[in-house]
């Protein structure tokens, strides 16, 4: 059951901030571009030089529209998100509000984040106020703001309740009423039902585009991060697909030319869905002629040709991509991903690395919307416990991070290297964060393969006993 958004004491605007607020008074809007970034660049300090993040990065955001950010984990898009909002500065490109160039957190904005960030000492209207507050609202206007700001987003009569006795998804009401109460130009959200049960995220996204399509959304554009290609399609009005390697620049923008509200069950927003996920996968569009091979994917693909800093480790576990190769293999050896996410339960978004590790290792291709297991990848879905480990010793093998690892101990049993050896030298190509993924599913699949153990307590690599995986050429 929907709550009523629209009652008529949320129908007069929020409170607007006095004259004598801080936030400086925003230029005219040209040609009704709120936001743009030109040759954005951002790059972090790292062991060896600066890491790259994003790269030529060319965005506009317009007025009266909804942008979704939509990419995998690591492809820069909440990064992007940061400095539209300010809050990080470019290395090298610009930024501008409303045709300014920022050089600090940009006045026009307001942020919704994935983890609420409400202050549990605060009451509700407490936190909605803060914005409020740290313009040098009076304390009876934003009052006023913050009640007209909570009826409208849904949670009139909880004024005075703190965020322990809330709900998730009454948590983020409090987040959505407490940025949209300073009327920014631009919201701007950060996966902000990430960490909402499906259905009271289904539930919070119907009625935000219910308030958006009624005129009453107190901001003229909203920039939102996701890696849900279903969720983009369902929201927004333009969709820029980011991609990650070697770091993040934008594969394509999609327009989404589907009416209001939108129905999941029709063609048109699957075959956008499908279309969005094939450009997510990274599958190039189409440039030569049909059946001529693409020689540079095809030359990064050769396993002599990959390195660390161009072969990341997908996030999957052993267990979860041996489980896709049977579900594959039960049917016949092919399947469409979309329908078998639905059969699952789940969003494409979801099964992504477990399709990336089947490719990366030669398991399974990609042909349009069809994953299909090759000749070792049928083996391999099909085999006994000691058979499976000995296909995916040989093909993981060829991971130049599980190479490196297992090329390291080479040498008699006992043989041990410190992990802080690999830390070091992924850290020319990775943030700590991702580095610690990279370990960790490089760790995993080793272990399994029987290539190498691992000590956690000494944190150190060791070989254990000799195995055909671990003797290379």
């Amino acid at each position: 059951m929907r709550l009523p958004f629209l009652r008529p004491a949320a129908v007069a605007p929020v409170a607007a901030v006095p004259p004598d607020s801080p936030a400086p008074p925003a230029p005219p809007v040209d040609d009704g571009i709120m936001l743009e970034t030109v040759g954005l660049t951002k790059a972090y300090a790292g062991a060896d030089g600066e890491l790259p993040v994003l790269s030529g990065i060319d965005l506009t955001v317009r007025s009266g529209e909804i942008v979704a950010l939509l990419g995998r984990s690591g492809s820069g898009k909440s990064t992007l998100l940061r400095c539209l909002a300010g809050l990080l500065p470019p290395s090298s490109g610009t930024v501008r509000y409303r045709g300014t160039p920022l050089t600090g957190a940009n006045p026009g904005t307001a942020l919704v984040f994935q983890t609420f960030a409400l202050l549990p000492w605060l009451t509700v209207r407490q936190n909605v106020e803060l914005g409020l507050e740290a313009r040098g609202v009076p304390p009876r206007e934003r009052a006023r703001a913050a009640d007209q700001a909570i009826d409208l987003i849904g949670l009139a009569g909880f004024e005075s309740a703190y965020p322990r006795e809330l709900s998730g998804g009454m948590r983020q009401r409090v987040g959505f009423a407490r940025a949209l109460v300073v009327e920014p130009d631009v919201l701007m959200m950060d996966e902000p039902f990430s960490a909402l049960d499906v259905l009271t995220a289904e539930n919070l996204r119907g009625e935000l585009m219910e308030l958006w399509e009624s005129g009453q959304f107190p901001t003229r554009a909203v920039v939102l991060v996701t890696h849900n290609i279903e969720e983009a399609v369902l929201m927004a009005d333009r969709i820029v697909v980011l991609g990650s390697r070697p770091y993040g620049t934008i594969r394509e923008t999609v327009e989404v030319d589907l009416d209001r509200p939108r129905d999941r069950d029709c063609a048109a927003f699957d075959e956008l869905v499908d279309r969005v996920y094939r450009i997510m996968t990274g599958r190039p569009k189409e440039t030569r002629p049909p059946g001529r091979p693409d020689p540079g994917r095809a030359d990064a693909n050769r396993p002599d040709r990959r390195t660390l800093a161009t072969t990341p480790l997908p996030t999957a576990s052993v267990d979860g991509l041996s489980g896709l190769a049977e579900m594959i293999a039960h049917r016949g050896g092919r399947c469409d991903l979309a329908d078998l996410a639905d059969e699952l339960g789940l969003d494409i978004d979801d099964m992504l690395p477990q399709v990336d590790a089947l490719d990366l290792l030669g398991f399974a291709e990609i042909h349009g919307d069809d994953l299909l297991l090759t000749e070792d990848g049928t083996a391999f879905a099909h085999a006994d416990v000691q058979d499976s480990r000995a296909l995916f010793a040989a093909a993981a093998v060829e991971v130049p991070l599980v190479r490196l690892i297992t090329n390291s101990l080479r040498g008699e049993a006992g043989a041990t290297v410190r992990a802080g050896f690999f830390r070091d030298l992924l850290a020319h190509h990775y943030t700590s964060e991702q580095v610690d993924r990279q370990l960790e599913t490089a760790t995993d699949w080793g272990r399994y393969a029987g290539l190498f153990g691992y000590d956690a307590a000494r944190r150190e690599y060791r070989l254990d006993e000799a195995f055909p995986g671990t003797m290379l050429p």
